[in-house]
């Protein structure tokens, strides 16, 4: 982040906070209204929740019935006081308005919550108290939920995991979330940070027998400049006293851009330079460019590539004494080569000490976002004894993005494909860590990259819910329900080449996260491009790859529970549960990923276009450039009638997971009120959780005599069975009836992902990776220790400090080394075709059980409504929290070398915090989150680079709410004000930028009509 754009963020913090505290006189006058007991806000007229809407708080005076806002933030802090474990909630503030337009985003405000944003800057999933989305459970009804997406390489790509992703739910549909930050023995296993309860409005939640609310948005983002609708409803009917009804339905449409600098790799010169061969001066050490005319290196004369060099077919590339390649003169400088080799860096190699961007490169994402869901609950409630509901929910989530890039490809490519090693350097500069401060470079490959992606996700739900009451004494209620997720991904990868540009210069000196770059062409002609099939000497003319895949959880869920009050203030609860999870992967790619030559009469030109707004929207540093139109280039190809295959050809996957859980818990829950002098609340029980797995995936192997194709996939099964005894107990001590101690502990444990348990084995031949599974994996286990103390001092306020602890038995990390080709496992056929021998070196990673470590923390929390000072300024109010967290988890870096490090995803300090001010006609409120720095691998996979972290980053966001009358509402509503980015960066000490991103601000204006 540039030092200007520093000052320019504190300046909208500043303006931000200012113009809340600015905005309470221009309505005294209504605020003055609300101060008298006689006037009723209309918000409390028509708010109908869950938990009651008006909360009374005791001034000096009168009494104040406040609702919105501050009543969803004391309704949340009711539920918090009664319960044993630590838990906090969100409530909704009116019927079908969350505080929020993004649940994740909701959930900031809970402490030890700290929130990742995806795509757009929108809030795509969470951590607790340190540990990330993966290890967080999420229930949707009382039922376990996996929504998934996919992402930019960036951000993941597609998921196989078991997180959960708020983008696909709007928070409309939603009543009120709970983080479950302790476990009970009635709570189902598999969250190792928190359980997030998000539960849908019910018909005798509302007061009214007819309830209806409708809300209809307009949404502006200033870099995209489009308004797009976001529209909602809720329909609740009670028919009697016996039986309801309750429809909602959300529906938005978005339209985002997002630019960005990207490195997707940092790596020192030798990962792609050029060993000299033996017999030769130097033999076996590696030069990363093509040398100087002339040049000399330990006082031998060196040729790279050498004198007449061939491709492993036997084809020469041209190089001579004053040629790196054909065409491609050595046009670099002693001075700048000897610079490069007198850096060894910590492997020991000439030119290892220098680190240079893998494909630096501006980015554009463009994305067609619509989003459809809804909620459908039946309850029958014959009796006070007796509730049966049937609950539906559905969630579309369809995104078409077009990512298109601009990158230097040369840094990336090695002699194989004619990149590094015939590039020439005439001008280089580093700082002391080795990272690049500028350069100049003759004999550069530059490619435009498009990536179109097409995706959908899909998550249903039923489920059933029976609460009967026997007698005054026992009570049982359970469910059962299924619910399926799936998502379908398109992918085209299209990519055109121009090789050997002169004159391509890349400077940090104005900016330290974005580069400028200058390409020695105009990147915006398509007739300097080349598509079709690489040439015998290695030249790359272009790249094309297409998969199409399907993922699908479908999962089901039996519980029946028990309740029995054995005497005044003691319950014994338990019961039993059966649940199936079915995770299936199917993909097939293009038979082949090379490029066709083009049809007759079709240019580039016929289906590219030119990408605009990257030098406006990053700082001016980067240029726009020439893009594939991917439906124009279906068409031109004829890409309908390639040939995709899967498990025949050895390409995609073709892999599942099935899990089946049987558990069953017995826990006591108890209040000494009675017969102690003190009361003491809690649970304490056990869980026992039986777990059933069967994975099967596919393993690359040769093909037999005959085939279409040089390789297939064996599919391999594995099964195995464990099981888990898990202890926990919460207590709550009433100190006073405003002093609360909880103190809490627990077993607690998380499976791996379906991606890792999926037995499968494959390599990229392009980057030279290889990677491979673990269906043995054994999952995380953890003790867990909680104690806090809560001083409810006065009405809707709190003041809070909690101790965390857990003990992390064991952890999964994917460990890296290089091994040759021959020896990873893979048949030597899928070298056929390419430049590649068998001894050359790919990076392999596998997934392992290893060590753990410890985690603690603390957390502070406050909430103060000033009802105690006079006058307009009794309306306002403040939330804020802190959370510091540290962790030690022992990396394993190599065979022979490992590093201690913070957990990956942890932020070892989150703040938040809310101001807000609500009279009975207006509201207004501004949040400030703040996330600290964090790893997101740990090792990074870059070579020689100890991990990739997130930066530190503050979000500041506003809304505001005017009450016309009792039906209609008008909602003012901004995000992101300071204009934050995120950023990306890989090594610990050299920090070197791999991705800065712009996402702009985002307005909302909305009404609401309620009746």
């Amino acid at each position: 982040m540039t030092c200007q754009h520093g000052h320019k963020r504190h300046l909208y913090v500043s303006i931000s906070l200012l113009s809340l505290i600015a905005a309470s006189p221009a309505f005294a006058q209504d605020a003055g209204a609300a101060l008298s007991p006689q006037t009723p806000s209309p918000a409390a007229a028509t708010a109908d929740q869950e938990t009651p809407p008006q909360v009374t708080e005791s001034g000096d005076n009168a009494d104040i019935v406040v609702t919105g806002f501050r009543a969803s933030l004391n309704n949340a802090l009711n539920q918090k006081r009664n319960e044993t474990a630590a838990i906090d909630s969100i409530v909704a503030e009116d019927i079908g308005k969350f505080p929020d337009s993004n649940l994740a985003e909701s959930m900031q405000r809970i402490p030890g919550v700290a929130l990742s944003r995806g795509d757009g800057g929108e809030g795509r999933n969470i951590s607790v108290r340190g540990l990330g989305a993966q290890f967080t459970r999420v229930r949707i009804n009382g039922m376990e939920g996996v929504s998934q997406v996919s992402g930019s390489d960036i951000r993941g790509g597609v998921a196989t995991g078991r997180s959960f992703d708020f983008v696909t739910f709007p928070t409309e549909i939603f009543s009120s979330l709970s983080v479950r930050k302790t476990l009970s023995a009635d709570v189902e296993e598999g969250s190792l940070g928190a359980t997030v309860d998000l539960r849908a409005p019910k018909p005798f939640d509302q007061k009214k027998d007819f309830v209806f609310s409708g809300t209809a948005r307009g949404i502006y983002n200033d870099i995209k400049k489009d308004i797009d609708p976001r529209l909602s409803a809720l329909v609740s009917k009670k028919f009697g006293d016996t039986f309801g009804i309750l429809g909602s339905i959300a529906y938005s449409k978005r339209h985002i851009d997002e630019y960005a600098y990207s490195a997707v790799d940092v790596v020192p010169t030798t990962v792609y330079g050029l060993a000299q061969p033996a017999g030769t001066p130097n033999a076996g050490v590696i030069f990363p460019f093509c040398t100087p005319v002339g040049y000399s290196f330990r006082g031998a004369a060196t040729n790279s590539p050498t004198v007449g060099y061939t491709q492993p077919n036997g084809v020469p590339i041209g190089a001579d004494a004053n040629n790196c390649s054909t065409g491609n003169p050595r046009t670099g400088t002693a001075a700048a080569y000897d610079y490069i080799m007198a850096r060894t860096g910590v492997n020991g190699r000439p030119g290892g000490g220098v680190y240079l961007p893998r494909l630096p490169r501006p980015v554009k994402s463009s994305q067609d976002q619509e989003r459809l869901a809804g909620s459908l609950t039946l309850q029958w409630k014959p009796g006070d004894n007796t509730d049966i509901s049937i609950d539906g929910l559905y969630s579309r989530f369809k995104v078409n993005r077009l990512d298109t890039m601009f990158d230097a490809r040369s840094f990336g490519r090695a002699i194989s494909n004619n990149g590094q090693p015939l590039t020439s350097v005439r001008e280089i500069e580093v700082d002391e860590n080795g990272s690049l401060v500028h350069g100049l470079f003759d004999g550069v490959d530059l490619r435009s990259e498009m990536q179109d992606e097409r995706f959908k996700s899909e998550y249903k739900q039923a489920n059933l819910n029976i609460d009967h009451r026997f007698s005054d004494t026992f009570r049982v209620f359970g469910l059962a329900g299924i619910n399926q997720s799936r998502l379908d991904v398109n992918r085209l990868q299209v990519a055109i080449d121009s090789n050997d540009t002169r004159n391509w210069g890349i400077d940090f000196r104005d900016n330290a996260d974005i580069p400028k770059i200058d390409y020695g062409i105009d990147t915006t002609n398509p007739a300097l491009f080349r598509y079709g099939p690489p040439l015998s000497n290695g030249d790359q003319q272009g790249q094309l790859s297409n998969f199409i895949r399907r993922n699908t959880i479908t999962s089901k869920t039996f519980e029946l529970n028990g309740e029995w009050e054995a005497a005044r203030n003691f319950t014994l609860q338990f019961g039993g549960q059966y649940r199936t999870n079915k995770y299936t992967a199917r993909e097939r790619q293009l038979a082949t990923n090379t490029p066709l030559a083009l049809p007759s009469g079709v240019s580039i030109a016929d289906f590219s276009f030119v990408t605009s707004g990257v030098g406006k929207n990053l700082d001016g540093q980067l240029q726009d450039f020439v893009s594939i139109d991917p439906d124009k280039f279906r068409s031109a190809i004829g890409l309908d009638g390639y040939v995709y295959c899967s498990v025949e050809c050895a390409k995609g996957t073709f892999g599942g997971v099935e899990e089946k859980y049987s558990s069953g818990y017995l826990m006591t829950k108890f209040n000494t009120e009675d017969i102690l002098p003190f009361k003491l609340r809690g649970d304490a029980g056990v869980r026992y959780v039986h777990t059933n797995l069967d994975t099967y995936g596919p393993i690359t192997t040769a093909a037999p005599s005959g085939s279409l194709y040089p390789s297939r996939f064996v599919i391999s099964n594995v099964g195995r069975k464990y099981d888990d005894w898990l202890p926990s107990m919460n207590l709550a001590l009433d100190i006073t009836p405003e002093l609360i101690a909880r103190a809490s502990a627990a077993r607690v444990m998380s499976r791996p992902s379906y991606g890792q348990l999926i037995p499968a084995g494959s390599a990229n031949l392009v980057i030279q990776t290889a990677s491979f599974s673990n269906p043995f994996l054994d999952p995380i286990r953890a003790n867990t220790f909680d104690a806090s103390l809560e001083w409810y001092f006065a009405p809707g306020s709190l003041i809070s400090v909690a101790y965390f602890y857990k003990n992390i038995e064991t952890y999964i990390q994917t460990t890296s080394q290089s091994v040759a080709f021959q020896d990873i496992g893979l048949p030597l056929t899928l070298l056929n075709g390419t430049q590649l021998r068998p001894g050359d070196q790919f990076t392999v990673q596998r997934s392992n059980n290893t060590p753990g470590g410890p985690l603690r923390g603390f957390e502070v929390n406050v909430q103060l409504p000033f009802t105690f000072l006079p006058g307009v300024l009794r309306n306002f109010g403040a939330l804020a929290n802190f959370t510091r967290v540290r962790s030690n988890i022992d990396y394993v870096i190599s065979s022979t070398l490992t590093r201690t490090a913070p957990l990956v995803g942890l932020s070892p300090e989150t703040a938040s915090g809310t101001i807000y001010y609500e009279d009975s006609r207006f509201s207004i409120r501004s949040t400030l989150n703040y996330r600290s720095a964090f790893l997101t691998a740990v090792p990074s996979g870059s070579v020689d680079a100890d991990s990739t972290s997130n930066a530190s980053s503050i979000f500041v966001d506003a809304s505001a709410s005017y009450n016309i009358s009792e039906n209609i509402k008008l909602i003012a509503e901004v995000s992101n004000i300071t204009n934050e980015t995120n950023r990306l960066t890989v090594d610990t000490n050299r920090k070197d930028p791999l991705y800065t991103a712009y996402f702009g601000r985002t307005y909302a204006l909305a009404v609401n009509f309620q009746f």
